[in-house]
């Protein structure tokens, strides 16, 4: 394994294909307790289409405002039921299984406190913890572990760190040491984001412009395949980009799981994964957003099967910066939105239910007339995981780990 720096520059953040890094040592208070917990972050880059993954199929207003692309029960492709208000997209059954188990609960109507729609602030606050970004270059779970380490009850001298990747995300930047894990399978960008890339470095920086165009080039001459939307001329090639990302994100969960599981291994995690940001041809049931659904489903399952014994005592949070527009572009995506889901499971988690303060999907209802409206403070649930799950004291939460955060409450009754 080899360590790499704890302060990447946006040139690399980008570059990145996410990571994953996790400390080996518990709170005593836990293992006092008879429990040996684990807790895995999973933050996906892009934007999740929260109405796209977990349908509103009880509002009166979702079918007219979604069309065609509204998940339905009874639709084609059925959604999955989780109750008479809301149903899963049917890429994730796993998920659902999960559910009907109860190890495993979906907070819709959720969003961090940042209300503009910039990919690099939007994941700035997630993963910082702070209501705005560019405050600190430390992240809110490598800050919670300094703060158990200070109580007397983590030995980070004695732990060790891994990640997946060469890029450490600021969720986890800090104090504590990394080191990095590269999976054998890394997934090329897809044309959308090499597009993205290439006009931002020709406005910030024109050699590596210059560079990427050419590599771009060199790639379209070699035929390398991409992570494109699978509708696309080569059906055949489609399906092998969707064996990929379903591999990679397999690959990388599976193992990640595989060294939390270890009686001497880490216990605290995060890692990445992008392409959720679905502009053009997002698809529901079927398309881009469905299958990076069935991928992070599969990554669930290969957690779950890795993870043996140790899954009872293991807390996996999956979230995102921002959620997507409640209604359909012109060109079949979603774009920057606000309100979006965020999934819990494990066996840890009190799961079978929706946690939502459902705002509505009446234009007036929705933020700036356009987006799903933010009900539950992301942070709230991150407090509340961290409070009951990992014992860090609620005055240090508000304190050091979520500063800015003293009027919002930690979520009760997330871990059984």
């Amino acid at each position: 394994m080899a360590i790499y720096p704890h302060s990447p520059s946006r040139r690399a953040a980008l570059i990145g294909s996410g990571a994953l890094f996790a400390w080996s040592q518990i709170p005593r208070l836990a293992r006092a307790a008879g429990r040996d917990p684990r807790m895995l972050v999973i933050v996906l880059r892009g934007g999740l289409d929260g109405l796209g993954a977990v349908a509103p199929v009880g509002d009166p207003d979702w079918v007219a405002l979604r069309g065609d692309h509204a998940l339905l029960r009874d639709g084609k492709t059925p959604a999955l039921a989780l109750d008479s208000f809301f149903a899963l997209n049917p890429a994730m059954p796993n998920l659902h299984r999960l559910y009907g188990a109860r190890q495993a609960c979906i907070v819709h109507a959720t969003a961090t406190p940042y209300r503009d729609r910039s990919h690099f602030d939007g994941q700035d606050v997630l993963e910082s913890g702070m209501s705005r970004p560019g405050a600190v270059d430390t992240g809110w779970l490598n800050r919670a572990l300094v703060a158990l380490e200070s109580a007397g009850r983590v030995n980070p001298g004695g732990s060790r760190a891994f990640g997946v990747g060469a890029v450490t995300p600021l969720v986890v930047r800090g104090k504590a040491p990394v080191m990095s894990w590269v999976p054998q399978r890394l997934l090329p960008a897809s044309s959308d984001t090499q597009a993205r890339l290439l006009d931002l470095y020709r406005h910030t920086d024109e050699r590596l412009a210059v560079a990427l165009e050419a590599r771009m080039r060199l790639a379209e001459m070699g035929g390398a395949g991409s992570t494109d939307d699978p509708a696309a001329d080569n059906p055949s090639l489609a399906l092998q980009g969707i064996a990929r990302i379903r591999a990679y994100f397999a690959e990388a969960a599976g193992t990640a799981a595989r060294f939390l599981a270890k009686p001497d291994g880490p216990r605290i995690g995060a890692m990445g994964f992008v392409g959720w940001d679905t502009h053009i041809n997002e698809g529901a049931a079927s398309g881009q957003l469905a299958n990076l659904l069935g991928a992070l489903d599969g990554a669930l399952a290969a957690i779950e099967v890795n993870m043996g014994e140790a899954w009872r005592d293991t807390v996996v949070a999956v979230i995102t910066e921002f959620g997507r527009t409640a209604r359909i572009n012109g060109t079949e995506g979603t774009d920057h939105g606000t309100g979006t889901v965020a999934f819990l499971a494990g066996g840890a988690i009190r799961g079978g239910r929706v946690i939502a303060d459902w705002p509505g999907l009446k234009t007036a209802q929705l933020h700036e007339g356009r987006d799903l409206n933010a009900t539950t403070d992301l942070r709230a649930v991150l407090k509340g995981l961290l409070k009951d799950h990992l014992r860090v004291e609620e005055r240090v939460l508000a304190g050091s780990v979520f500063p800015d955060s003293a009027d919002v409450t930690p979520t009760a009754g997330l871990v059984a």
